[in-house]
């Protein structure tokens, strides 16, 4: 990035407005290719809940390396080639499934993960989980707005919700009697996380309470066949944004599990969540995060498979179902500046019961609340509220059957798809793969092996660039979005200046973007055809 670019970016965030308030509204301006889109958002930036980890130190850029304010007098873009992959690298997570004797039969070989924060703290969150009491495993991503609350709640909340709805009967009846009898609880969901993941541990003892209401509730429908997978995703999304609404609501003596309860229900949070079953292949979403699948097409080339539509303010399908679920005198308000009532983005979501509540609920709950200004939460009814609830939570479910064709899925929050689009994903993603294949060390070994032909060896693999090799996909992903000229090739002063930006700065340029990267078994999958 040249000295001139560097100095516009810096002088026009000196001058740019910025309107104050209980909420700040601010006006972001995201690259995309070689055209700049402005949009405008409200942004909250919540303190995270007293007593429980900071998120600063966890997932925002490190301040020796990250500038705090644009007024800085000393103002540098500069990073070493260590220092931008220390930043990129550094929420990168991977896992390999393997079953008990060494050998994947699964039809998930792998997968990658990375997340890169634009928002302090960062506002999106992740989940990957192996269901224990059902078959299958899960990965989420989250996209969080108006603060991290609401997506924290969820990452750790919604996996179990969809667990618990896939259960057999017999198995919920035994989780219930070991409740009763005070006994220990079969696990239900083995997770893989990242070390610095955090969990709201003050509050687990509600959440299981809330977690255990619902499967009694499953007994109390009294039905053998259970829920398709289809119908326990949808239940499990909405069942656990009702419970949410509901925790508010409840008295509750404890300040600080109110004070959460608070922070969750009023703030919000998109959700794509995948679940992989042999070579079913389930997607939820709500909201603007995406899954998008990488096909190996036979004559060598790759095609992209979107499994997921974007719900917002641009697709002609919500727009219509919003407009057919409010009077028609309703019709030219419910979307104003391609926003519902004008305010969000996404048309569906996790938490914002600004957007589902009536005008008296919220009012109530907020008067009877301790210190909602403390807490950051921004009291606000937009015009034309009339006939809410304007926002849901129900996902979008898509089935996929893998083919052995289908080689990775990858799953991102809209911070990805914002800079690049989904054949660019699939094609830097297949790129790598074969990067990754043609670096890898040669197993057969010229005779008799020296210490001078090792050397050569070792030699060769530095000349092709293994040591600069990202071996996370998710982060070659990040790398690739934040740091490429419009030839597509990585800018390292573009890099460096795009991980420097102050926080007052860096949200104008990009959005947090959470990627997993799901990789399959082809061999699983071939052999579940050739056996069925």
């Amino acid at each position: 990035m040249s000295r001139t670019v560097s100095s516009w970016i810096l002088s026009s965030a000196r001058n740019s407005i910025v309107l104050q308030g209980k909420g700040r509204l601010y006006s972001i301006c995201i690259p995309n290719r070689n055209k700049i889109k402005w949009k405008l958002v409200f942004s909250k930036t919540r303190p995270y809940p007293a007593g429980s980890c900071s998120l600063d130190s966890i997932f925002s850029l490190k301040k020796a390396f990250r500038h705090t304010s644009t007024e800085e007098e000393q103002f540098s873009f500069q990073l070493s080639p260590s220092q931008v992959n220390e930043i990129l690298r550094a929420g990168e997570l991977s896992h390999k499934i393997l079953d008990l004797n060494g050998k994947n039969v699964n039809s998930v070989l792998r997968f990658e993960s990375n997340q890169l924060a634009s928002n302090t703290p960062i506002e999106d969150r992740r989940s990957a989980a192996t269901c224990l009491q059902t078959k299958g495993m899960m990965f989420g991503v989250f996209d969080g707005h108006a603060g991290s609350a609401c997506a924290q709640a969820v990452s750790e909340r919604l996996l179990h919700y969809i667990a618990v709805s896939l259960m057999s009967r017999q198995t919920l009846e035994e989780i219930e009697l070991a409740v009763e009898c005070m006994k220990p609880v079969l696990p239900i969901l083995q997770r893989h996380k990242h070390p610095n993941d955090v969990e709201y541990r003050e509050i687990t003892s509600q959440y299981f309470e809330s977690l255990r209401v619902y499967w009694q509730h499953l007994l109390d429908l009294d039905t053998e066949l259970g829920f398709s997978l289809e119908e326990a995703m949808i239940c499990a999304f909405k069942r656990l944004d009702s419970d949410m609404s509901l925790e508010v609501q409840a008295p509750q003596e404890n300040e600080l599990m109110r004070n959460i309860a608070l922070q969750v229900a009023f703030s919000g949070a998109t959700a794509c969540v995948a679940h992989i079953d042999g070579v079913h292949l389930h997607v939820a979403n709500t909201g603007d995060c995406r899954a998008v699948l990488g096909v190996h097409e036979e004559d060598g080339t790759w095609s992209t498979l979107p499994l997921t539509r974007d719900h917002n303010a641009f697709d002609e399908f919500e727009i219509r179902r919003l407009k057919r679920e409010h009077p028609r005198s309703e019709e030219k308000t419910v979307f104003v500046n391609d926003r519902l009532l004008g305010i969000l983005m996404p048309t569906r979501a996790f938490g914002d019961v600004q957007l589902k509540w009536s005008k008296e609920l919220q009012h109530s709950v907020l008067e009877n609340s301790c210190d909602v200004e403390g807490l950051n939460i921004y009291q606000y009814v937009p015009p034309n509220y009339h006939t809410p609830p304007y926002l849901t939570a129900e996902p979008e479910v898509t089935y996929h059957k893998l083919r052995s064709k289908d080689k990775f899925l990858v799953i991102a929050s809209d911070g990805l798809w914002e800079l690049l689009s989904n054949e660019k994903v699939v094609q830097l993603i297949a790129g790598h793969l074969t990067e990754l294949n043609v670096q890898k060390p040669q197993l057969a070994f010229e005779k008799p092996v020296n210490l001078g032909y090792m050397h050569s060896l070792l030699l060769q693999r530095k000349n092709r660039g293994v040591a600069s090799l990202d071996q996370n996909a998710a982060t070659h992903l990040m790398r690739h979005a934040i740091g490429s000229n419009e030839y597509g090739e990585v800018d390292q002063e573009k890099l460096a200046a795009m991980l420097t930006l102050p926080e007052d700065l860096a949200r104008m340029y990009r959005d947090d973007i959470t990627v997993t990267v799901v990789y399959f078994n082809s061999e699983a999958i071939e052999n579940y055809y050739r056996n069925n």
